[in-house]
């Protein structure tokens, strides 16, 4: 088997995570890419290893030094997101394909190296009103993160014809069904 990469990215509170999450329980030939990064964790509630690789800013300079990256960014000074080569390689090992919950130049970057191997989904809801109401009522962010976030959203936003899919979340159910389908045609 040829392991395969479905890529999905959204801007915050489209409901990519909640996605990636039904296809990870309805599918054992999958396996979660688990991103690096240099940010804190969000309290008892995220597991080194298991949510992120956290590391320090500067061992996660030092392995982009060696080459250890499929793609990274800094996305706010000083914080940095990446995919390891590593982290898919352990789970084509493991006879899985992978699925990434990633950001949307993240997910561009991917698709630009893995190519054919790799089908980019940009998960969207029917309008950025809606996305801007979602992460008001998380009630997770001050207003200036939260204003760098709409920011970053609206950005984002403008590359969605980038990827091969759109896949719009205007009901859940169907947006699972769909991607399920995509999934399924892809490892055909």
């Amino acid at each position: 088997m040829e392991g395969k990469l479905i890529i999905f990215s959204a801007p915050s509170g489209s409901g990519k995570t909640t996605i990636v999450k039904q296809l990870l329980a309805n599918n054992s030939n999958l396996g979660f890419s688990i991103s690096a990064c240099t940010r804190d964790k969000r309290g008892r509630a995220e597991t080194d290893g298991q949510d992120y690789y956290f590391l320090t800013p500067d061992e996660f300079r030092d392995k982009i030094n060696e080459g250890a990256f499929v793609e990274w960014e800094e996305v706010y000074p000083g914080a940095y997101y990446g995919t390891l080569k590593s982290e898919i390689e352990r789970i084509w090992a493991s006879g899985k394909h992978v699925i990434f919950d990633v950001d949307v130049r993240g997910g561009l970057a991917l698709k630009q190296y893995y190519k054919e191997r790799a089908l980019a989904v940009f998960v969207k809801v029917p309008s950025l009103d809606i996305l801007e109401e979602r992460l008001r009522s998380r009630g997770t962010e001050t207003e200036e993160s939260l204003s760098k976030r709409i920011f970053k959203m609206k950005f984002e936003w403008a590359f969605q014809d980038k990827f091969d899919v759109v896949l719009v979340n205007d009901v859940l159910e169907n947006a699972v069904e769909e991607a399920q389908r995509l999934f399924d045609n892809l490892t055909k």
